[in-house]
């Protein structure tokens, strides 16, 4: 084989490992670009999901827990009335009516129930919060991406464009619950 041949396989053979190198890292880029905007959105979608949990779950709350405040309140006034009754009558029907409630309910609750309202606004709230964070993390791993070099030269060779992702606030947002017993 004579050196020119030989000189030009390798230049040939260069060419394709140089062309090779730089379709890999062309697909490299083009992967970790689409997972970084998949990983966005998916947090995204965490954020608006615990956003609706709380608008559903909040309010249903809030109601159950007036209306098994109204039921105390109710009991306790009949409780209270009662002692102050004149009529026999009367009394045993409120002292029945009293023990019908304290077998099905053996302690009253209210405050049990307040308890678990709070510490599921607590929770909840810190679930977006923790969302939210999740989601600024996100768009930071991803805008650090793109503007790297040369990952940007890639996106740029490619004609991928920037695509501008907000960060989200910690501020309470609207629909965040206020005044639940008024």
């Amino acid at each position: 084989m004579k050196s020119s041949t030989k000189n030009i396989l390798i230049m040939v053979g260069i060419v394709a490992a140089l062309l090779l190198v730089f379709f890999g890292m062309y697909a490299s880029v083009n992967n970790k670009v689409v997972f970084l905007e998949e990983q966005i959105r998916g947090a995204e979608a965490n954020v608006e999901v615990a956003e609706k949990r709380r608008s559903d779950l909040i309010p249903n709350l809030v109601d159950c827990v007036r209306e098994y405040d109204l039921h105390e309140y109710e009991v306790l006034t009949r409780v209270v009335a009662a002692r102050g009754s004149e009529t026999d009558h009367q009394v045993e029907h409120i002292t029945t009516l009293v023990q019908a409630v304290a077998e099905d309910y053996p302690e009253l609750k209210a405050n049990e129930n307040y308890k678990q309202l709070m510490n599921e606004l607590a929770l909840t709230e810190n679930q977006i919060a923790q969302y939210r964070n999740n989601y600024n993390e996100q768009v930071r791993a991803y805008n650090r991406t793109i503007r790297s070099i040369p990952t940007r030269w890639f996106l740029n060779m490619m004609g991928y464009e920037r695509i501008d992702y907000e960060y989200t606030d910690y501020n309470a947002s609207e629909d965040a619950p206020t005044n639940l017993f008024d």
